[in-house]
């Protein structure tokens, strides 16, 4: 079997490229990257570096030729029509290049009174692909966990979160399990060609009180949670350069639509997720 990831150069495409090649070996992966120069690494591994602009459908049409299943992990333009531009001419690629099989990295975040700005596009993109003809399944992510890691800092110095939920909870998913699940739905194809539709989560979600309290334990620092408005977070934010766009995906989090929890991630992989205390003591490294 041979695999194509896009966006393998992303944190989330590394980590589904080294599962893959795990299992496979490296000449079975393909990485799909927009810049080749930047995927040294990748090659020096073993792995084929090819180039990938989803806004050019020959370039994907070649790239996806010969592929036995294609892991589509979508840009990260916060640009709605952009990115619907995006996946119609990378669903017209894999048309051309009669791509097998087909999973597609989603998120959660998809409901149809979902204010965060990126939801009509998750909403699109499944019922899109169910018009394709292609056989494929889903996987959306919760939050992932792993930006909490270098926040942690300005968490210890803020002493508290400052996420405009309320007493609403939110669920995340580590990368690693992220990429775990995605390339054992792309090594096995009884969970992946029928349209299936996976949410990957951990085990339970945290009101962010909860969140503090394990951040705590971890950190040794007392944090607690002191909620800002959805505006002010976004103009705390507003330098990162998506401030607005995160302050509407947390407004929807403060209508309790990112507190999904299912068995999902168990019953792709035949295990349970890390939850969030095992994963913060195994990434926090306090600063010296």
């Amino acid at each position: 079997m041979t695999y194509l990831v896009t966006g393998a150069t992303g944190h989330l495409g590394q980590k589904v490229v080294a599962n893959l090649a795990a299992q496979d070996g490296g000449s079975a992966v393909t990485a799909a990257v927009h810049t080749p120069a930047k995927a040294a690494a990748l090659a020096a591994s073993g792995v084929r570096v090819v180039p990938c602009d989803y806004l050019d459908v020959a370039s994907m049409t070649q790239a996806f030729t010969g592929q036995d299943v294609v892991i589509l992990i979508p840009s990260k333009t916060y640009d709605l029509m952009q990115r619907i531009t995006e996946f119609e001419n990378t669903i017209l690629a894999l048309q051309r290049a009669a791509v097998p099989a087909v999973v597609f990295v989603s998120f959660f975040a998809d409901q149809e009174n979902n204010p965060f700005v990126m939801s009509p596009y998750y909403a699109y993109a499944p019922r899109r692909l169910a018009t394709s003809g292609l056989r494929y399944a889903v996987a959306k992510n919760a939050l992932y966990a792993d930006p909490l890691v270098p926040y942690l800092p300005e968490l210890i110095k803020r002493q508290a979160l400052i996420y405009p939920v309320g007493d609403r909870a939110m669920t995340f998913i580590t990368l690693d399990d992220s990429a775990a699940a995605i390339a054992t739905l792309a090594t096995h194809p009884a969970l992946r060609d029928r349209g299936q539709i996976y949410t990957l989560t951990q085990a339970r979600a945290l009101t962010m009180p909860a969140l503090g309290r394990v951040m705590t334990a971890v950190t040794g620092h007392p944090i607690g949670y002191a909620p800002v408005t959805t505006a002010a977070f976004g103009r705390i934010y507003a330098s990162d350069g998506d401030g607005a766009e995160l302050a509407s995906m947390y407004a929807g989090g403060a209508l309790g639509l990112l507190d999904r929890v299912t068995p999902d991630f168990h019953t792709i992989t035949g295990r349970q997720p890390e939850d969030m205390a095992a994963f913060l003591r195994r990434s926090y490294r306090p600063r010296t």
